[in-house]
């Protein structure tokens, strides 16, 4: 699934290619991706004759600003978006077309079938569902400091990687992010957010920040099939550090690096620079 990396590196692309354009009509090939308004015929009515403005994002979702509206999409798993002229022929699975009045589209592709789309009024999306709950965003944004992070975890029993994950207190973070940002601070993924000192919660702060913003200016990770709006691969992979990286050596002691499972999802770690405490190593 896109993280913030990928997300915000869409948001860019999507600035560049559709800002300005006006929407003549639109096409909906697969209904259950429009998710509000429920008949995707009030979509695309809804959208006809309104011109794009920017792109905005949040969390993983963008926000497509129109004058009037505000589309808010979730690419999912697989979802992606392009800009192709109108005459030319429609790849399989491209279940929503945008159709500009200068003779272009913007078309949604996905595989998957599990991207969303959701049509609010300016000034309501943010207030409402999908958005409504979403918590700190992590990138270029003041609020994100050190003691609004430690406020909205430290005090939680909860192993901190499920809750870096959890979207409710820190949006964007994903699966490979999470597994990069922990071990640039040498954190275990199983370490209970309530016994992590502060010097530790200074270093994930810091470590959050940065692996994020160099996964943005390396345009994401093109792990399994992530494109940018313009078909581009990102290359953040090429800097992994562990995500992936199973039984590879250490890029800082050489050891291997371990792969299993916290909460549900795939983690690695180097269990020499990401100790456990003593007291809980079972090995």
């Amino acid at each position: 699934m896109p993280e913030l990396p990928e997300v915000e590196t869409v948001k860019r692309t999507l600035i560049e290619l559709v800002a300005g354009k006006r929407i003549q009509s639109v096409t909906v090939r697969l209904p259950r991706i429009i998710q509000r308004p429920e008949e995707p015929e009030q979509f695309a009515a809804a959208l006809e004759g309104h011109t794009i403005q920017t792109v905005e994002r949040r969390g993983k979702f963008l926000r497509i600003i129109l004058d009037g509206l505000v589309l808010v999409s979730h690419l999912r798993m697989e979802g992606r978006y392009g800009v192709f002229p109108s005459e030319e022929p429609i790849e399989l699975h491209t279940h929503v077309l945008f159709h500009f009045d200068d003779g272009t589209d913007l078309r949604y592709k996905d595989v998957r079938q599990f991207g969303t789309m959701h049509l609010f009024e300016t000034g309501t999306d943010l207030e409402m569902q999908p958005l409504k709950k979403l918590g700190l965003e992590p990138l270029d944004n003041p609020d994100f400091t050190l003691d609004a992070l430690r406020s909205k975890l430290a005090k939680r029993s909860t192993k901190i990687k499920p809750l870096l994950l959890n979207q409710e207190y820190i949006v964007g973070l994903g699966n490979i992010y999470v597994d990069e940002a922990l071990f640039s601070a040498g954190i275990h993924p199983e370490r209970s957010a309530n016994e992590l000192k502060p010097a530790e919660w200074k270093k994930l702060h810091e470590s959050i920040v940065s692996t994020l913003s160099r996964a943005v200016d390396a345009g994401g990770s093109s792990i399994k099939s992530y494109v940018n709006g313009q078909g581009e691969m990102g290359m953040f992979q090429q800097q992994l550090l562990v995500y992936g990286r199973k039984d590879e050596a250490c890029s800082s002691c050489g050891r291997p690096i371990e792969k299993f499972v916290v909460g549900g999802r795939g983690t690695h770690i180097c269990k020499h620079c990401q100790p456990l405490p003593k007291a809980r190593q079972s090995k």
